[in-house]
């Protein structure tokens, strides 16, 4: 089997280390060799160590190597939209499998992707593009197929996870969370695609699109950052018995009005350290699935790093490789459902809003006759001095409250009403809270 590689990075070095490290594994696995008919980089003088490769097989040229009558596998670890989507298409078309990490270009148009490779009868695979190594597309794409997933829940960034854990475990606040995972190499220079959610918000695209059978796109997700996220607002988690995490959530159900529809979002929510997420630590990742015979399953390792993401790319070249030799493609695209996603105001979420309020009789019960108007219930209340108000004031009072599940709209809503009451001094934070009772 011949191979045309695309990027020759971080992740394109482990991919050609592996392929000589396990020739001969990799080779009984499939029942014939791997061969590398050519590596399509940016640069071609560039110093890429002791790499196990005939220094001729590098070109800048991408687009002749994947239209070489020779390649029967493309891999493009070379990220990015454009000119990814260009390649990967004419591959597909052309008839030969594809591998990819690209989360960004599927999120954006994968639809491109899968009518690309059913027009040509080649595979398209994708399995490292969301959480490194760990096995988790396959399993939504083919082993649970025999069952109805209901909902998703993930950790799926591992910088922000990094930050996130960091602030819980020091106390830290965001920017020097964010130092030290710059310095230890978890954060990139511009850390904007991480911390802001983009990089999470793609990879759930991926994520529901498969659980649920529907093509779901970067745009149909809510996305919100990190970068809100103040060393009080984990204190305060903490004080509840929760910890903070960037979330992915999917979930399939009924919309207000009876229809079947999927919603999709990530954003920071406070869960409890009970949660199976709760104590997943550092920069790794972990995906909660629920599905309706299976049960809960949980999917836990490294999801990003050279090495674990080439394994994914790897197992992907032995699955179309077999398929290629045995003259067959895998099961196309699945999205016969075709559901519609809610926007973010249907969800069914909880907050837990910190208000710096006056300090005098009947603020409470003005602040919960807000929350009745737009039907929203008070779970817990917690009221106590103020500890200086945006003013320092001194007949200042800090008011915490926790709400039952309800819409996102009717929360949102609220708290908009809440900035406007001359008793509250200030919204000091608000965040989401998931998966309790």
């Amino acid at each position: 089997m011949r191979l045309a590689l695309l990027g020759c990075g971080t992740v394109g070095t482990e991919v050609v280390r592996l392929l000589h490290d396990q020739s001969a594994d990799l080779a009984a696995r499939i029942g014939a060799p791997l061969e590398i008919a050519g590596i399509a980089v940016r640069r071609l003088g560039r110093d890429r160590g002791d790499l196990p490769v005939d220094p001729s097989l590098f070109t800048t040229d991408a687009l002749g190597l994947i239209k070489r009558d020779d390649v029967d596998v493309v891999i493009e670890v070379v990220g990015g939209i454009e000119p990814a989507r260009g390649w990967l298409v004419e591959a597909l078309r052309a008839g030969k499998s594809v591998v990819t990490a690209n989360k960004a270009l599927l999120a954006e148009d994968g639809a491109a992707l899968h009518d690309a490779a059913a027009e040509g009868g080649g595979d398209l695979y994708y399995e490292a593009s969301v959480a490194g190594a760990i096995p988790l597309l396959r399993p939504l794409r083919e082993s649970l197929h025999g069952d109805r997933v209901t909902r998703v829940t993930g950790i799926v960034n591992g910088t922000t996870n990094f930050i996130l854990s960091a602030m819980h475990a020091t106390g830290a606040g965001f920017a020097e969370a964010l130092e030290e995972a710059t310095e230890l190499g978890y954060a990139e220079a511009d850390p904007t695609a991480d911390v802001e959610g983009f990089d999470a918000a793609a990879k759930a695209a991926i994520l529901a699109s498969l659980a649920f059978h529907t093509r779901v796109g970067a745009a149909d997700v809510h996305r919100e950052g990190i970068t809100e996220v103040t060393a009080a607002d984990v204190a305060s988690a903490k004080a509840m018995g929760c910890t903070i995490k960037l979330l992915c959530i999917a979930a399939r159900g009924a919309d207000a009005t009876g229809r079947e529809a999927v919603s999709v979002r990530v954003h920071p929510a406070m869960i409890p350290l009970t949660h199976p997420l709760a104590s997943v630590g550092d920069a790794f990742n972990a995906v909660f699935v629920e599905a309706e015979a299976a049960g809960q399953l949980m999917f836990y390792g490294r999801g990003a790093g050279g090495a674990p993401t080439a394994s994914a790319v790897l197992g992907d070249v032995v699955a179309v490789s077999r398929n290629r030799l045995a003259g067959v493609r895998s099961a196309s695209e699945s999205a016969y459902a075709d559901l519609p996603v809610r926007p973010m105001g249907e969800a069914l979420t909880r907050y837990h809003i910190s208000l710096d309020v006056t300090d005098r009789p009947g603020v409470l019960e003005a602040v919960a006759g807000m929350f009745a108007r737009h039907d929203v219930s008070i779970a817990t209340v917690r009221q106590g001095p103020s500890g200086g108000g945006a003013a320092g004031r001194g007949d200042d009072a800090d008011l915490v409250i926790v709400t039952h599940v309800a819409p996102d709209a009717a929360l949102a809503a609220t708290v908009r009403e809440l900035r406007g009451l001359d008793i509250v001094r200030s919204v000091a934070s608000v965040l989401r809270v998931e998966g309790g009772p």
